[in-house]
């Protein structure tokens, strides 16, 4: 390795150039699907928005793949500031489209990709990439390989029969920056189908050259067909759907943003869970579900109260109302911000509000309109519940003797629902109190720990008890310091998740490190058996007044990257710079309990990271044991300098 680091070495990346670099920061890359998902979403943001009627995907037999739709057509002319082909721009440039044009309307008031890296990102991987529009009774064509223009944009006036209005994008994708080349099937067609699904009188169609078939889906049912065809049982009571849109002028959500929503209750049999935001189906869930869970459940527990159906003694959480239920929801969302580039989450606060709002009403409408029915479901509901109370006991029973005496500094939670239970090690006191005021109380712990935790790579398991804040730990979670290799009881464990809280700074990342030390060398188990998280406290609030129809807002910003993404946002969406605020936070100290509840603690807004073994790390593998003695071992501080001097650079630190 080189010693020099000159100004030569600085490499600054330009174009599509990051993408080429890293393309797992962009896209999945287990096989080609999700850029060419990118090509259908645009195809769908057209239907979405009214001007299309039909997308066909066609996979030809020399492996290309086109996608052609009956929108508008992208615009063919040139860019009025930058004087290159808008073509051009929309797949050469990342962050460029039409829909970050929010004002009056835009071209696209909702719309599924609002990253502005898609279709770009789609060209870069892609060994070549033709387009085609029809629009304004002109043909233009225009062709790309790894992102750069191969064939220069032609315009020429529409034959007799050609159509009139649409896009067609063919794209060849690049092996090279895929595990497999292949696309999985089965993913395609039912990414297809839910696209149908969603958009009524809009048909879809896949055809395989190679075999001359066409598969077509057009729901006239929508959501309540697509849930009918794949429930296998027959439902308790009748499907439960509605929808529920902002109208003009609301005080709360812009004009057109909710949702529309079907859910079934089955006693037995598979179970179908599946979200979209402005079509974009969203597999990981995220704050619309939690939406929907919120209403369902508030809507239930209401009912139940009021005709005193509830047994004494049995508590009603939202697992019980929905471990039985089926749900297709589809969410309009005006900007909806993702958990990265894929879209897999939605992160929106205000959609948890927004979903609620649409469906309790409607539902308690619902059931108390139809008594029975309502009874009915309260029944299964309430058994859920006394089945879940049954097995906690059962689970109490087998812990009860011989629990050490807890530590007086935990706050206990109420339930006794291992599965269920949260702990939260927090740094610092005053962070603590927050925690304490701000948790729910049924199913969240809290202890608190004073100063640096001590660093236990070296220490003897027989020795750990003598470490206070350790004892305390070990005691709260109820499972015996053991090896990878010792048989371990983990019966008595008190909690399913135990979450690191700790500052988002330097000092708060130092004490991760130390608590994962722990876990790692002391309860291995804990992390095998995927108990262990890292709570994920934001380090920004940005104070955005209110703009068009969008009122007032909090934004809470992880880092300083997710900062400037939210800044970039909101001077796309025509705001000057003055205009917000951004607060900076010192510690968990600086927040009151609601904020550290709405940021950190409350399981529908939160981001919690899981801690994993990766399979080349496994607790007991000599590589892994030396990597961790290099970092934590008392007497190899040379080792971690030669180190750090080695891989510094490769860290993102915010000092």
């Amino acid at each position: 390795m080189s010693q020099h680091y000159i100004e030569t070495d600085i490499r600054v990346l330009k174009g599509l150039e990051p993408v080429k670099e890293r393309p797992g920061m962009y896209t999945r890359t287990e096989n080609p699907l999700h850029i060419i998902q990118e090509v259908i979403d645009n195809a769908a943001d057209e239907a979405l928005g009214g001007f299309g009627t039909m997308i066909a995907v066609t996979q030809h037999t020399d492996g290309s793949i086109s996608v052609e739709d009956d929108g508008r057509g992208i615009p063919i002319g040139i860019h009025p500031e930058e004087g290159v082909p808008v073509l051009e721009i929309v797949f050469t440039r990342l962050h460029a489209g039409g829909k970050f044009n929010k004002a009056d309307g835009g071209a696209y008031a909702f719309s599924g990709g609002l990253h502005g890296v898609g279709v770009s990102v789609t060209n870069a991987l892609s060994t070549h990439l033709g387009v085609t529009v029809w629009r304004d009774k002109q043909v233009a064509n225009i062709a790309f390989s790894g992102g750069d223009v191969v064939a220069p944009l032609t315009v020429q006036p529409a034959g007799r029969g050609d159509k009139k209005n649409g896009t067609r994008v063919t794209i060849v994708p690049d092996a090279k920056y895929f595990d497999s080349p292949h696309i999985p099937q089965a993913e395609l067609e039912r990414l297809l189908r839910a696209k149908a699904v969603l958009m009524s009188g809009v048909t879809v169609t896949l055809t395989q050259e190679k075999t001359g078939q066409t598969q077509t889906w057009l729901y006239k049912d929508g959501l309540q067909g697509y849930l009918r065809e794949y429930l296998e049982q027959d439902a308790l009571i009748p499907f439960f759907s509605g929808a529920w849109f902002a109208p003009k002028n609301d005080e709360q959500f812009a004009e057109g943003e909710g949702a529309q929503w079907v859910l079934a209750w089955t006693r037995e049999g598979g179970l179908l869970r599946e979200s979209y935001v402005n079509l974009i189906g969203t597999t990981a869930g995220g704050t619309h579900e939690a939406g929907i869970r919120e209403g369902v459940f508030g809507a239930e527990n209401s009912f139940i109260e009021l005709h005193a159906l509830l047994p004494k003694g049995v508590k009603l959480i939202s697992d019980d109302v929905f471990s039985r239920a089926s749900f297709v929801l589809s969410a309009k969302v005006l900007d909806p911000q993702f958990q990265g580039q894929t879209k897999e989450r939605l992160n929106n606060r205000d959609a948890v509000k927004l979903v609620a709002q649409a469906t309790r009403p409607a539902l308690e409408l619902w059931l108390n309109q139809h008594v029975d029915y309502g009874k009915l479901l309260a029944e299964l509901v309430i058994s859920q519940a006394q089945a879940r109370n049954k097995a906690a006991q059962k689970v109490e029973k087998k812990k009860s003797s011989g629990v050490a005496v807890l530590p007086g500094k935990l706050t206990d939670c109420e339930s006794n629902d291992t599965s269920l239970n949260e702990l939260f090690l927090v740094e610092g006191d005053s962070a603590g109190g927050s925690a304490k005021m701000g948790r729910d109380k049924e199913f969240q712990a809290i202890l608190p720990l004073r100063g640096k935790v001590l660093n236990t790579w070296e220490v003897d398991k027989d020795r750990l008890f003598a470490n206070n804040e350790v004892h305390d730990i070990a005691v709260a979670i109820g499972v015996d310091p053991h090896g990878m290799n010792d048989a371990v009881d983990l019966s008595g464990l008190r909690y399913g998740k135990i979450c690191i809280l700790s500052d988002a700074d330097v000092d708060g990342s130092h004490i991760q490190v130390l608590l994962l030390t722990l876990f790692y060398k002391h309860f291995p188990r804990l992390i095998e058996a995927g108990h262990i998280y890292i709570a994920r406290p934001p380090l920004f609030r940005v104070d955005v007044p209110a703009r068009g129809k969008k009122l007032a807002q909090k934004v809470y910003c992880l880092d300083m990257d997710e900062l400037t993404r939210i800044q970039d946002k909101l001077l796309k969406d025509g705001m000057k710079e003055s205009a917000w605020q951004v607060s900076r936070f010192k510690g968990l100290g600086e927040m009151n309990a609601e904020q550290l509840w709405d940021t950190t603690m409350n399981p529908d807004t939160r981001r919690l990271a899981q801690v994993g073994l990766q399979t080349e790390f496994v607790a007991d593998d000599a590589q892994s044991k030396s990597i961790m003695h290099m970092l934590m071992g008392k007497t190899e501080a040379a080792s971690r300098r030669a180190w750090l001097e080695e891989k510094g650079n490769l860290a993102d630190a915010d000092i």
